[in-house]
């Protein structure tokens, strides 16, 4: 009996302890609150990649030209050659201006940042020189000059500043040739202002007048083809001789005064119809004698239409143009540096803004045939120039029959 009840109490303590254990990994009985599981510790989560289009939704991509040029940090710099020639000039400035606008825009960019005016405080090469500086400070990666004034700082600066890009309009380096860092653009003013002599006579005026700045190549170039179209479309005419005649004259300057304004005045007066104006803003001093006299005058280098309604129409340069693609060269990285280019009718760099202006006989058609003419080369204006100290009267430098040149020295 002793034997059978250790026996019994060592198997009772046998099951007790494995029930025991049992209970340490079995799931408590239905009802019972079960113990909470420890939360598992989150993974780390991987950074986002990069990608090309991450964000396309709110932030353009920069704008890039054709073959993948980054655009985004480009600084161009109109830079003007003294105190009296402002950005909005109605004239060469403004056009250049209006060239940098459109290369920006056409590639989504704000002028407000990618575009500055600087103006030289004294007109000298040593003030030009320094706001060329002032605008390579700003951070200018390509400068536009717009003038024969940069002829000889353009040169300076460029050597100075080699990784810098310069646009010279309306001249060459002097001393030339053209460093490796410039591309020099000229005109071919002479077919431009054979279109404006051309037309006037067309629409059937006969009293004519050319009032120049000063007599520069381009100036004296808008003069002359001023003159030899007047003569082309006469004999086209079969007017007789001297019946269209042309009062023609320096005025010395590019900046309006009441000088200029009132030697138009007496043009008008004496009976001249239509005065070309190419003398910059002096010419806005002949809008105002045209319209006391209630005469026509004639605009250079931009459409200036817009500035009065007696602007009949106006002798263009294709300064944008130009302008525009110079821009896109650089910015192609296919700069034209170390040249120098001419625009002309063959390359749509001179035009009569026929859609603006207030011709009632000279038609389109007459304007098409005559630029063509131009562009062909069937019709050639003269290129000659006085020499230096010489005569400036062009009845001295050209082939004057059929009209009467009266200069005004």
């Amino acid at each position: 009996m002793k034997k059978l009840l250790a026996v019994l109490i060592a198997c009772t303590m046998i099951f007790v302890l494995v029930a025991a254990c049992a209970t340490d990994e079995t799931p408590a009985a239905d009802g019972a609150t079960p113990a909470p599981e420890a939360t598992p510790a989150p993974e780390a989560t991987p950074e986002p990649e990069e990608t090309d289009d991450a964000d396309d939704a709110d932030v353009p991509e920069a704008p890039e030209v054709a073959d993948g040029t980054d655009l985004s940090d480009i600084r161009i710099a109109l830079v003007a050659h003294g105190p009296e020639s402002i950005q909005f000039d109605g004239s060469f400035n403004e056009g250049s201006w209006n060239g940098i606008l459109e290369f920006l825009d056409s590639h989504g960019l704000p002028s407000a940042t990618h575009a500055n005016f600087f103006q030289a405080h004294s007109p000298d090469d040593e003030a030009r020189v320094d706001v060329m500086i002032d605008a390579i400070d700003w951070g200018a990666d390509i400068l536009i000059l717009p003038g024969f004034h940069f002829a000889a700082s353009v040169y300076e600066a460029a050597n100075l500043f080699p990784d810098t890009m310069f646009v010279v309009l309306d001249t060459r380096p002097d001393p030339g040739p053209e460093p490796a860092n410039v591309v020099s653009i000229l005109y071919a003013e002479e077919q431009s202002g054979f279109l404006a002599g051309y037309a006037a006579v067309m629409e059937g005026y006969r009293q004519l007048g050319f009032m120049g700045g000063i007599a520069v190549p381009a100036v004296v170039r808008f003069g002359h083809g001023f003159v030899e179209g007047a003569q082309f479309a006469a004999e086209e005419l079969g007017l007789g001789a001297g019946e269209v005649s042309i009062n023609y004259h320096y005025v010395g300057g590019f900046a309006p005064s009441p000088e200029v304004a009132t030697m138009a005045g007496a043009w008008y007066a004496a009976g001249i119809e239509v005065i070309f104006a190419a003398a910059g803003g002096a010419g806005f001093s002949v809008i105002s004698a045209a319209e006391d006299a209630g005469a026509w005058m004639i605009g250079v280098d931009v459409d200036q239409s817009g500035a009065s309604p007696v602007v009949l129409t106006s002798a263009m340069k294709a300064l944008a143009v130009s302008v525009v693609d110079m821009l896109n060269d650089f910015a192609g990285e296919s700069f034209r540096g170390g040249n120098n280019l001419l625009f002309d009718a063959t390359l749509d760099g001179v035009a009569l803004p026929m859609e603006n202006s207030r011709f009632s006989n000279f038609t389109q058609a007459q304007y098409d045939a005559i630029l063509a003419q131009l562009a062909s080369g069937a019709v050639v204006v003269s290129t000659v120039l006085p020499e230096p100290g010489g005569s400036t009267n062009p009845n001295d430098l050209l082939d004057i029959t059929g009209i009467t040149v009266s200069f005004i020295g």
